[in-house]
């Protein structure tokens, strides 16, 4: 019995299934895609920008739920640490240290630290808490984090859909084995880039690391 190797054909009604059931459900995407980003930062907006290159999916709707949804949740959780203040993490030693690691990165790099605390995995579901626990004004806060969550809607959905034409492309051209291999090392590169990034939040908290004052 000679082995099955899935060939260009193969490949192309994987795709246009895959692409028929996300036209099917769009809109209960796109409102799972604006609570995902509403609550933490990963990956999904890098695929949906990918589906939105194969026309699987609108890009408008995925620019909107994806930034609305990082910039909206954020708002949330600086209004929460605002108004419940020390309450919040009250009895809750984990999501104590938690606050304290964000609350140490971002005394070392102060308003920049909206820009960062997006990407470290982890860091987001928390990130915009030590904001609101500490004095920055709320009209300060929400114009950088309207600007940080802009950067990053654009460089994960523009990112997914530049590399879905590459995708794309090589499929169309039956680069089938080329294709695979890319979106190998995209996802390689993705995570070594998001260790890389998780790794300066925890050196910041390391003992024996001074904060430059």
């Amino acid at each position: 019995m000679s082995g099955y190797a899935a060939g260009p054909e193969t490949e192309r009604s994987i795709l246009q299934t895959l692409e028929t059931l996300l036209k099917d459900y769009g809109t209960l995407i796109y409102i799972l895609l604006f609570a995902y980003c509403a609550l933490k930062s990963g990956a999904l907006p890098l695929f949906a920008g990918y589906a939105a290159q194969t026309g699987a999916l609108d890009l408008a709707p995925i620019v909107l739920a994806t930034f609305s949804g990082g910039y909206l949740g954020d708002e949330a959780r600086f209004a929460a640490a605002r108004r419940y203040g020390s309450t919040l993490y009250r009895g809750r030693p984990r999501i104590r240290r938690a606050i304290a690691t964000a609350g140490a990165v971002m005394e070392h790099y102060g308003a920049a630290y909206i820009f960062l605390y997006r990407y470290p995995k982890g860091m987001r579901t928390i990130g915009a808490l030590p904001v609101g626990l500490g004095t920055m004004p709320w009209g300060r806060f929400t114009g950088l984090n309207a600007l940080s969550a802009l950067l990053w809607t654009t460089i994960l959905v523009g990112t997914g859909y530049i590399f879905g034409n590459v995708i794309e492309r090589t499929v169309a051209q039956n680069w089938g084995l080329a294709s695979v291999s890319l979106l190998i090392v995209f996802a390689v590169v993705s995570l070594l880039a998001w260790r890389k990034v998780s790794g300066l939040a925890v050196a910041e908290t390391e003992p024996g690391h001074n904060s430059a004052k």
